[in-house]
């Protein structure tokens, strides 16, 4: 996706020799016609899948994404793992835990079992593919819902890194936006 390798390339950068800086227009400030775009072309790449009920993402930067790309789903229902427990959420939930790369921390997730059910078609979709920690456990929450995973969506991939060996050892589809060959000195190399 040109758009996207533009906007990283002019408006984001590098740090060190795995940090993608997408800061000004993804994960922190964002850029609503550059995710109209990704939500677009998500729907692009699969709409060989004959039906979505849902769209599944993790707190915090995947939900601006996958509420955008909805609307090119027929507005499907996007439901997020929480990685707090709150007092207003029930406590009958699918529970794992997820480690960050980014953050360098494990986390416990959880999606109520209200919103994610037994036969429902949903697809993950993610800023990042790293190491695939947070694709591997929404896959166990869909699971343990006796939901489908049809696929997973990403915006950005790290490529020198295992995420995508990993999911496909375990049977995912994965279409990512842009495939990060390398970084270094601060210049980012795409696949």
């Amino acid at each position: 996706m040109e758009l996207l390798k533009n906007k990283i390339l002019n408006e984001g950068g590098a740090k060190g020799t795995d940090i993608i800086q997408v800061g000004a227009f993804l994960n922190h400030q964002l850029d609503i016609n550059l995710l109209n775009e990704i939500g677009k072309e998500f729907a692009e790449r699969f709409k060989d899948i004959e039906k979505i009920d849902k769209i599944v993402t993790i707190e915090a930067s995947g939900i601006a994404i996958a509420s955008i790309a909805s609307q090119y789903f027929n507005n499907v229902p996007v439901v997020f793992a929480k990685k707090t427990m709150s007092n207003n959420m029930d406590t009958d939930v699918y529970e794992t835990s997820v480690y960050s790369y980014t953050k360098q921390k494990e986390y416990s997730v959880r999606i109520n079992k209200q919103y994610l059910n037994k036969g429902e078609r949903v697809i993950i979709i993610d800023d990042f593919l790293a190491k695939g920690g947070a694709v591997m456990g929404l896959k166990d929450l869909i699971e343990q819902s006796g939901a489908i995973l049809e696929g997973v969506g990403i915006v950005i991939e790290k490529a020198y890194q295992e995420g995508r060996p990993i999911l496909e050892a375990n049977g995912i589809r994965i279409e990512s936006l842009v495939s990060v060959k390398s970084i270094k000195d601060g210049e980012i190399e795409f696949n």
